[in-house]
């Protein structure tokens, strides 16, 4: 009314506005609003979907919180000044812009008119956050940071934050910030997981890339460092995945997610790290050992890269969405033989991938004695003299590539590759069978019958 105060309130963006006694030209409002044009998000952290170009169907339009001063000068024409910031900003770079003016033009009913000019810096993400830290500490660390971002942002399939993702939204959950913070998470527990795993394998490349102890070793030598260049380059590595998976417990820790969803995801999340070093070791246990029994590769398979990369990722998004024991238990007759069948392709690839693509030397699971269930299967077919040649073979890094044929003979030769194709075609079968017994909100079961297919039908 005019002359008198004049509040309102907006339940949905939290936001109080009020108009000067005497001066109706003029509004202002404090609180969390829609941004402007200009302020909407336009990247995501993750790509969650199983292509490698961005979705816009996930863009999302900010929320900002702070105050704006709108200024009425005539019918046709009206000025807003905003000062604010997002929310989580730590989750997004691009939510730092601080200020902007609008002029609004009402040439004529029903036509508007909007003008925008932004200012403020970017702020910086998750991984700009951590740099700053390191760099706070010592100048030496700036290598630790560049390695980091450049291996979790510089590739991989994305497909644990996927499953997460797909798994909270089958279950009901709505898209936000926090949940997509959450799941990101994943990925620097997959990076862990992979730098100590081209230390423990002695890896020379990693995605078509040095791996990050190669990086490391590298570096010293250039420098003319003392010591020993390659024990610097696997410490250094093994600082470093141990880092991510620090920083994997910060970002879910940090994601925004409500207290009680937080406390059901972390018993997921804790069980599932837990699951994936017991794989680890019990892979490099089977080589020492040289036990290529079908029950131990299953085994492996089933712990190293199962249950870490469906099961549990799923189950991760489904605690967050609070889903029922109904959709928990589908998720995990889904998850576990999609699993394995992703680990029995990884298998393939590693013997029979080509190194383009995969970003590996063929061959490569051979030379470090891999006892996987393609091996086991070789081996469990072949007669003895034929079995005593690949267990001899098998774990040789000086094996070239002529003796990577021979042993790609003896696989086909014993009917092993063709049985691992026809496991992998019946535990995605039965995955999809599972996913398709139950009843998944939006396009959630769309998208995890294509992630099966991504998983499994991969040459790389």
């Amino acid at each position: 009314m005019t002359g008198e105060p004049a509040t309102a309130v907006e339940i949905d963006n939290l936001i109080v506005s009020w108009t000067p006694p005497g001066a109706s030209a003029w509004s202002f409002t404090f609180g969390r609003f829609d941004a402007p044009i200009g302020f909407e998000r336009d990247d995501e952290p993750l790509n969650l979907l199983p292509t490698n170009s961005f979705n816009f169907e996930l863009a999302r339009p900010a929320k900002l919180t702070g105050a704006i001063a709108r200024y009425v000068a005539s019918p046709t024409i009206a000025v807003a000044a905003y000062v604010a910031n997002g929310w989580q900003v730590e989750l997004d770079n691009n939510r730092g812009k601080t200020a902007a003016v609008r002029l609004d033009l009402l040439p004529a009913e029903g036509l508007a008119i909007g003008l925008n000019a932004l200012y403020g810096p970017e702020v910086a993400g998750s991984n700009a956050q951590q740099r700053t830290l390191l760099a706070g500490i010592d100048p030496a660390l700036d290598p630790v940071a560049d390695t980091i971002e450049a291996f979790v942002m510089g590739g991989g399939k994305r497909l644990r934050p996927a499953f997460a993702y797909w798994g909270f939204r089958g279950a009901g959950g709505v898209d936000s910030d926090e949940v997509v913070g959450a799941v990101a998470a994943l990925e620097f527990v997959q990076a862990s997981a992979l730098i100590h795993d081209d230390v423990m394998d002695a890896s020379d490349t990693r995605r078509g890339e040095p791996a990050v102890h190669r990086r490391f070793a590298t570096m010293h030598a250039d420098h003319g460092w003392e010591g020993d260049p390659e024990a610097f380059g696997a410490g250094s590595a093994i600082l470093l995945g141990d880092l991510c998976l620090a920083w994997s417990d910060e970002l879910l820790r940090c994601s925004g997610l409500g207290t009680g969803a937080l406390l059901r995801a972390r018993p997921v999340f804790d069980l599932m790290r837990t699951e994936v070093i017991a794989g680890q070791y019990l892979d490099v246990h089977a080589q020492v050992t040289a036990d290529s029994s079908l029950q131990r590769a299953t085994t492996v398979a089933r712990y190293k890269s199962a249950k870490y990369t469906v099961e549990r990722p799923l189950l991760l998004g489904a605690a967050i969405a609070d889903a029922t024991v109904e959709i928990s238990s589908a998720y995990s007759a889904y998850g576990l033989p999609l699993g394995e069948a992703f680990q029995l392709r990884d298998d393939v690839l590693g013997v029979f991938g080509d190194p383009a693509v995969t970003g590996k030397p063929a061959g490569d699971d051979l030379r470090e004695g891999k006892r996987t269930y393609l091996v086991a299967a070789a081996v469990a077919a072949a007669d003895p003299t034929t079995a005593a040649q690949l267990r001899e073979s098998l774990g040789d890094l000086d094996l070239d590539d002529s003796g990577v044929n021979r042993l790609r003979e003896i696989i086909v030769g014993t009917g092993a590759l063709d049985r691992t194709e026809r496991r992998i075609a019946s535990l995605t079968d039965a995955a999809l069978a599972a996913l398709n017994r139950i009843s998944l909100a939006d396009e959630a079961a769309e998208m995890l019958t294509d992630l099966a297919r991504a998983a499994t039908r991969r040459a790389g």
